[in-house]
């Protein structure tokens, strides 16, 4: 059972190893296998994406990413992202699960990761004049549709699919794909909104939201609103799927130069992260769920300097190990 951990940059190497150490009292027999991957990666081999974290990614269970990014790439013509990208396409993670819970919000962003905006056409003009083309196959959506269907039918049976199909062309395909499959989920109520009000009832009244999917570039702007609600990008986790192993395992946040190496970044949004693996990519919803509580009830005893407390990383760590190995049924929950 091997997975492989990609540190990456910045805060990346200290949150990763945190979960680095609950995953391996959660799941003892797991097999931890480090790779290179962003600003670390192009300074040793010249590449965001060395070939070898490639064949070791695709040679394993799931992926578990820290951050990826340096403000000495900001401006370089290879840069730290392009790792990223270029591994969420070499994995084919089509869906990006974007949970955002708190309070009377629970609700689940699935975008689009592997298509759009980001991966069509670019260039420039003769005349100046420069361009980023979005295209999308009915097959790309019809593929990301079902994942959203089938993840809406587990929960509440309610889906939400973001277009701005009175405008887009890529949109008006998108409403009559997710449109046409809704017949194949007769137990899933379906609705469409326009992404810009979509935007506006996340922020004026996110509980009525339960599922909800979109193409690439607004899930990317959407689920960073639903992070805001929920408290904030560091906290928020993520999930990347394909069609089959290894997904990919990534808190939101960036890495965080600034405070790198002072032991005080909140390892809270990729111990989540971690969560949504054993889940998604290891098979363990009860292992899934207790970590993911005990993330919640450390947040509350043991916060770090982010939210207001000293805690630091291995502090917050130790409490969710902490909170783990207290048996079951003498557990507190988050909240009381």
């Amino acid at each position: 059972m091997k997975i492989v951990c990609l540190p990456g940059d910045g805060i990346g190497p200290e949150v990763v190893g945190a979960a680095q150490t609950v995953l391996r009292a959660l799941v003892p027999e797991v097999e931890l296998e480090e790779h290179l991957l962003g600003g670390v990666a192009i300074k040793e081999t010249g590449s965001p994406l060395p070939p070898e974290t490639v064949s070791a990614c695709k040679g394993a269970e799931a992926v578990l990413l820290g951050a990826v990014g340096l403000p000495e790439f900001d401006a370089a013509e290879v840069r730290p992202e392009q790792g990223l990208i270029g591994l969420r396409r070499e994995l084919d993670v089509y869906a990006n699960l974007r949970p955002a819970r708190q309070g009377a919000v629970d609700l689940v962003i699935v975008r689009e990761l592997v298509a759009g905006l980001y991966y069509g056409a670019r260039g420039a003009k003769a005349d100046g004049t420069v361009f980023d083309t979005c295209e999308y196959h009915p097959d790309q959506i019809e593929r990301l549709a079902r994942r959203a269907f089938e993840l809406a039918g587990r929960r509440s049976g309610r889906l939400m699919s973001v277009d701005k199909a009175n405008v887009l062309d890529t949109s008006r395909l998108w409403r009559r794909v997710v449109t046409e499959l809704a017949a194949e989920y007769p137990d899933v109520e379906l609705e469409h909104m326009l992404v810009d009000n979509a935007a506006m009832q996340l922020v004026l009244a996110p509980g009525q939201f339960d599922v909800l999917a979109m193409e690439n570039t607004f899930g990317d702007i959407l689920s960073d609103v639903a992070a805001a609600l929920t408290g904030g990008l560091g906290l928020a986790a993520s999930a990347s799927l394909g069609d089959g192993r290894p997904g990919i395992f990534e808190p939101v946040h960036g890495s965080a130069p600034d405070i790198a190496g002072k032991g005080i970044a909140n390892p809270a949004a990729t111990l989540r992260s971690v969560a949504l693996l054993l889940e998604h990519g290891l098979g363990r919803p009860e292992e899934a769920r207790a970590l993911a509580a005990a993330v919640d009830r450390a947040l509350e005893t043991t916060p770090t300097p982010d939210l207001g407390g000293s805690a630091t990383t291995g502090e917050f760590a130790d409490a969710v190990l902490a909170s783990l190995l207290v048996p079951e049924h003498e557990r507190r929950p988050a909240g009381e």
